[in-house]
Parts: C-alpha cells; structure tokens; sequence
C-alpha cells in the first residue's frame, strides 16, 4: 500500500486498492512509469457524474463517450439517455463506472509497463 500512497495519493477506496494490488509487483521505476500514465488516463468520479447530470437537459451520453464507450453514448445521445432511465441509472452508479473503467485502465498500463521492461509476468489476478 505504500507504493500507492507514495506515487499515487489522490487515489482512495477501491481503486487505490486495485492500484496497490498492481504496484505491489513492480519496481520503484516501474510503479513511478505507472504511475504517470495512469494519472494521465484515469477518469475522475466526479468529472463522470457532472456529465451525467449534463443528460437531464439535453445532451445524454456524455459520460458515456468521456469513457470511450462510443458506441453507447451514440445511442444515448439519439434516445434521450434512452429515455433518461439510463441517465438516471448513471447518476446512482457513477462511482462504480470511473471504478470499472479505471480499473480496466490500471491493468492495460501495468501490462504497457511490464512490457517496456522486459517482465513478462502477466499474473495480474484480472479477472477477463
């Protein structure tokens, strides 16, 4: 967990422990290459949950494309956040879509690093 606290500490709850899960397997030079991608890519909860409530007046979807999921936020888009039951649905859930999508991020960027370095240990404990 201190590898986590020290090159990412503006993580909390489960993302910080699926990060400190990653970085636990890695070099200090790894966790710090991680660490700067990571920062780079991850989506903020609260970004995701502003655009949600952009739905409610006209824009559905928003959320959807700010975590490339495209084909999703098209359909969104078109149907009014299909009738505001997904919007809705994306307000209440939020957290749980950055946490999934960060998630998702987080195991792409420790198998980016693990490659640029040579470690070809992919036991991530992912779960695909």
């Amino acid at each position: 967990m201190s590898k986590v606290l020290q090159h990412l500490p503006e993580l909390d709850g489960d993302e910080q422990v699926e990060v400190a899960r990653l970085l636990n397997k890695m070099s200090d030079e790894q966790a710090e290459h991680f660490a700067r991608i990571y920062r780079s890519r991850r989506r903020d909860p609260v970004h995701i949950l502003i655009l949600a409530a952009v739905g409610f007046i006209g824009a559905a979807g928003l959320q959807r494309l700010y975590m490339e999921e495209f084909a999703l936020g098209l359909v969104y888009l078109f149907t009014g956040g299909l009738c505001l039951i997904g919007t809705i649905y994306d307000v209440i859930k939020y957290k749980d879509l950055a946490l999934r999508y960060n998630r998702d991020v987080a195991v792409e960027v420790a198998g980016t690093v693990r490659q640029v370095y040579g470690d070809t240990d992919d036991s991530d404990g992912s779960q695909d």
